[in-house]
């Protein structure tokens, strides 16, 4: 029987994980479909029996069902636990279904080369940063805080993943210049007014690196206001295609290429590709 794999969300009609999967099937030759699949508030467990029983190979998992999934499969590796969601389902030889977390280990790839001695701020206490905090702590990284509007978040973030230091927004702010890699999941990095992002930047490392979970647009407000300082500056672009190439390559045992992918889906997205 033809493999197929998919993504399922609600909504879903804007992912690009279809074409980018599709892309890579037909790059490495394998003979196989990967579809967008819209779940209906209420309708979760049902899609899930429905992918299994229609033999599924494999699926994606969206907003907002990444922690409701979990009681319908049949183990959790590690790598969701840690972050209590999942975002990639795969089926094993003996036709179990396992959930794992991509997400993490996809951004932390999109950084490149990076020292695990750096200090790392992540803005926000979220489910995404959560997935990053604890990819971070698997990879080596020790020096790590979390500052979040709601200080208690923060805080509960790091006893939960028994890493980090949790801070206020202030006291981030404060010491800015401390850190090497800061990494911004809130939604408050959208707003159009300097003076509504979560932090200002003016005290930032020189040579830091600055990173958006978003990828539309390429250039959030947030990176704009980092680039008026002599920093890198790195969108969710990469940490959408490392962590669907990660989802690849436990379905079909393959890497598929991030390099290719990232040019064109810049393009795509109306960005100017360049090769890092």
């Amino acid at each position: 029987m033809k493999k197929w794999f998919a993504v399922i969300g609600n909504p879903i009609s804007h992912s690009l994980s279809p074409f980018m999967h599709e892309t890579w099937l037909q790059e490495n030759n394998i003979d196989a479909s990967y579809i967008p699949i819209q779940v209906e508030e209420g309708k979760l467990e049902d899609a899930v029996k429905g992918l299994k029983l229609l033999g599924c190979s494999g699926w994606n998992v969206t907003v907002p069902y990444k922690e409701a999934i979990i009681p319908f499969l049949d183990e959790i590796d590690d790598s969701a636990k840690g972050v209590g969601a999942v975002n990639t389902v795969v089926k094993t030889e003996d036709n179990r279904f396992v959930g794992y977390n991509t997400d993490g280990l996809g951004f932390i790839q999109s950084l490149g080369e990076i020292q695990s001695e750096n200090r790392v701020l992540i803005i926000g206490a979220g489910g995404a940063a959560r997935g990053i905090v604890h990819a971070l702590k698997q990879s080596g990284f020790h020096h790590l805080y979390v500052a979040n509007r709601t200080y208690l978040n923060a805080e509960k973030l790091t006893l939960d993943a028994q890493a980090g230091q949790a801070l206020t927004l202030q006291e981030a702010e404060a010491k800015l210049g401390h850190f090497d890699i800061i990494i911004q999941t809130t939604p408050q990095g959208m707003k159009n007014q300097a003076e509504s992002l979560p932090i200002r930047l003016n005290n930032i490392k020189e040579h830091a690196i600055v990173a958006d979970i978003v990828y539309n647009p390429l250039v959030t407000p947030f990176l704009e206001e980092a680039r008026k300082y002599n920093v890198r500056t790195i969108n969710g672009l990469g940490m959408l295609i490392h962590q669907g190439a990660i989802a690849f390559s436990y379905w079909n045992g393959i890497n598929p290429s991030s390099d290719k992918m990232m040019e064109r889906l810049t393009m795509q997205l109306g960005g100017n590709y360049v090769n890092r």
